[in-house]
């Protein structure tokens, strides 16, 4: 092992000599080409949805409905997750049946939108519980890794971001693209007419753009996701793995 790490040692200084600490056989350098798809996926982008709120006249889910309708309008196809019957995280084991949804779901999609009401300043915990139920890992799977992320809040006094600011740091720590644009409905009890419908306005219109923005970002990347996020840290974690299973295997 000694060994292999001095002629690793050797060949950096041959190749990149101001970068001592790179690994040459692992560092690449992305060009244009590397975005090239041969085969581009031809099906209607997928898109999961969920909402943070088990309310009969649920805010939440009424503006997800009308992010379903807007993506559906634009060729995507999309699924609502019904939070209804899904036990905390660590209440029940990983089979329960909501779960398995939960995470089946997030596999199938290739964009995510989450809508989360305000609640003491923070997403409700019901959001947060969906989120905590897909794990960062799935054997060699990252469910959300890659993936595109819009994130909307609703709120019953006067505007404000604190939940969706939230949602982006947890979209961030499951490796998601969480795209620029996001929406927050102030006073919502009187954006949506009595058939749950939300009226003209300027937040409507601001939910348009977050869908349009979300279905671009997504045709833009998911054909080329597992090159976005192939990071040289894990292929050198790959790598060291596989030189240690070798050398256990020679003793």
């Amino acid at each position: 092992m000694a060994k292999l790490s001095s002629m690793r040692r050797d060949n950096v200084s041959q190749n990149f000599p101001d970068l001592p600490n790179i690994d040459p056989a692992l560092f690449t350098t992305p060009t244009r080409h590397d975005l090239t798809v041969a085969s581009p996926a031809t099906h209607a982008p997928r898109f999961l949805l969920l909402y943070g709120s088990l309310r009969e006249k649920s805010y939440s889910r009424l503006l997800t409905m009308e992010a379903a309708r807007l993506l559906e309008a634009m060729g995507g196809e999309v699924k609502i997750f019904d939070p209804h019957g899904l036990p905390l995280p660590d209440g029940a084991p990983e089979t329960h049946p909501k779960v398995q949804e939960l995470r089946d779901l997030a596999q199938w999609a290739e964009g995510m939108v989450w809508t989360s009401p305000e609640r003491h300043g923070a997403m409700t915990g019901i959001m947060k519980a969906q989120i905590d139920w897909i794990p960062l890992a799935m054997g060699a799977v990252r469910p959300t890794q890659g993936k595109t992320l819009a994130v909307m809040e609703v709120s019953g006094g006067s505007q404000s971001f604190n939940a969706v600011n939230q949602m982006r740091i947890l979209g961030r720590w499951m490796r998601m693209i969480t795209i620029p644009n996001q929406s927050s409905v102030a006073k919502a009890f009187l954006e949506f007419d009595e058939s749950g419908r939300m009226k003209p306005s300027s937040y409507y219109e601001r939910v348009v753009d977050v869908m349009e923005e979300l279905f671009k970002f997504t045709l833009l990347t998911r054909d080329v996701s597992p090159f976005l996020v192939n990071r040289y840290s894990e292929r050198r974690e790959s790598a060291e793995e596989l030189a240690k299973r070798v050398n256990i295997r020679s003793i």
